[in-house]
């Protein structure tokens, strides 16, 4: 049977795979696991719950509150805010849990739900499929003053930007920033925040209506902000992803700047300060090989960890790094976050440009990206992908003539039931070619 929740919580189309049922049984079994400490100790839990803007988080919400209510678990609903906003507020106001409601990036039709731990934590693995086994269990219902009780708290986003301000290591001001919104839960926090820090903001995608989020707008539509910045003449972009948990930049010129030099932008300057801690950087098995390249020549250490920002984040919390994150834009900064934050990933981003006085441009130019080729390959069996012997001796083969140059990645994918060919070299052409053969390879040997 496959498992309820996913790499990121539970998350399909609104109405169809997420129903006000599912969200109301889902919060009720995660009172009852995620609220047992508190009632071992006799109190009441305490959850927070936010959501991102599309038109189903509310009835979502609503349901979730409902459900955590009817389970004996006191509420504050902090509206519509970020999702590491809720990760620091279930942390800051001592709550047992949180919950968010949000499909991230994906179209407004999905959305989907997702459960932090006291402190702010992503849930491990065996915590998920204990709240997914108590999902049809009966229960015991609380009456009387044992039912929880729904407090509508809207001081939630002062106390995150007050978190933000105190995070950021010096003022931006002089920095003229387009901020990116994508309609989402950021629309409202990330144009506060930087304005606040001292720079002269310029809104786009921050108009959020319930259907709007992610449409054309934020890091997976950065058309938009690449036009506005030139136009503008801006400093830099920054862009947002629905729920606000990556970030994405844009320079000067228009030229996109990922997640792989963000972080090493902020690894550098970590290490500059001294808050770099063992001088390593956490990165996934996807990042490019420039960023390896660039930490290597700075005598910084990459910890690879396989693809998801969940397994960054177990990396870092297991040997105390600081700094870890993806391609895509997820960067966690651990002494101040416990999960990927897109406002301050882009507030630190900000800061180095106005400490150096240099262009992002110029900063961003400390890595080479190689160019990086991604082919699906579907219909295969991916389980061989690590065993077949004639992949493997095409994939050395190909490593082989690469000579350093370059590198092969097979991997299977965890979501979907093909196998990803990512190659990178020296040239568009040569990574093409190497990814093509190797697909090839992958059909013949691994089809069905």
């Amino acid at each position: 049977m496959a498992r309820l929740f996913g790499t990121d919580g539970v998350r399909g189309l609104a109405n169809k795979d997420i129903t006000a049922e599912l969200a109301l049984g889902l919060s009720v079994a995660a009172a009852h696991v995620l609220g047992e400490p508190a009632r071992a100790a006799g109190r009441k839990p305490k959850a927070v719950v936010g959501r991102d803007p599309r038109a189903s988080g509310e009835f979502l919400s609503a349901a979730v509150v409902a459900g955590l209510a009817s389970a004996g678990v006191d509420v504050n609903d902090v509206g519509v805010l970020p999702t590491p906003a809720v990760a620091f507020l279930t942390a800051d106001m001592d709550a047992h849990f949180g919950v968010m409601l949000s499909a991230s990036h994906n179209a407004m039709p999905d959305n989907g739900i997702k459960f932090f731990a006291a402190g702010g934590h992503k849930l491990p693995d065996a915590v998920e499929d204990d709240i997914a086994e108590r999902l049809h269990q009966e229960w015991t219902r609380p009456i009387g003053a044992e039912v929880g009780r729904v407090h509508t708290n809207r001081a939630g986003q002062a106390r995150y930007v007050a978190h933000l301000l105190a995070a950021v290591p010096n003022r931006l001001d002089g920095l003229t920033i387009v901020i990116d919104g994508a309609h989402g839960a950021a629309s409202a926090v990330s144009p506060e925040v930087f304005r606040l820090a001292g720079a002269d903001v310029i809104e786009i995608g921050t108009a959020p209506d319930g259907l709007n989020i992610n449409d054309g707008y934020g890091s997976t539509h950065l058309e938009h902000l690449q036009a506005v910045v030139v136009d503008r003449k801006a400093d830099l972009g920054i862009a947002h992803d629905g729920d606000a948990d990556r970030c994405l930049a844009v320079d000067h010129t228009g030229t996109v700047v990922d997640g792989d030099q963000i972080m090493a932008i902020l690894a550098l300057a970590m290490q500059q300060r001294g808050t770099l801690k063992a001088d390593t950087l956490v990165a996934t098995v996807m990042s490019n090989l420039g960023l390896l390249q660039a930490m290597d020549r700075a005598g910084i250490t990459v910890v690879k960890t396989g693809v998801g920002d969940r397994y960054v984040l177990e990396a870092m919390r297991e040997n105390d790094f600081s700094l870890g994150g993806e391609q895509s834009g997820h960067v966690i900064l651990l002494d101040h976050g416990t999960t990927g934050d897109g406002v301050l990933t882009g507030l630190m981003l900000a800061a180095r440009v106005a400490e150096t006085g240099k262009p992002l441009a110029e900063l961003a130019s400390v890595m080479t990206r190689l160019p990086q080729v991604l082919i699906n390959v579907k219909g295969v069996d991916a389980s061989r992908v690590d065993t077949d012997p004639r992949l493997q001796s095409a994939v050395a083969d190909e490593e082989s003539a690469l000579a350093g140059s370059g590198r092969v990645l097979l991997r299977k994918s965890g979501t979907e039931p093909l196998v990803r060919v990512m190659v990178e070299a020296a040239t568009p052409a040569a990574a093409q070619a190497v990814a093509e053969r190797l697909a090839g390879v992958v059909k013949e040997s691994l089809g069905r």
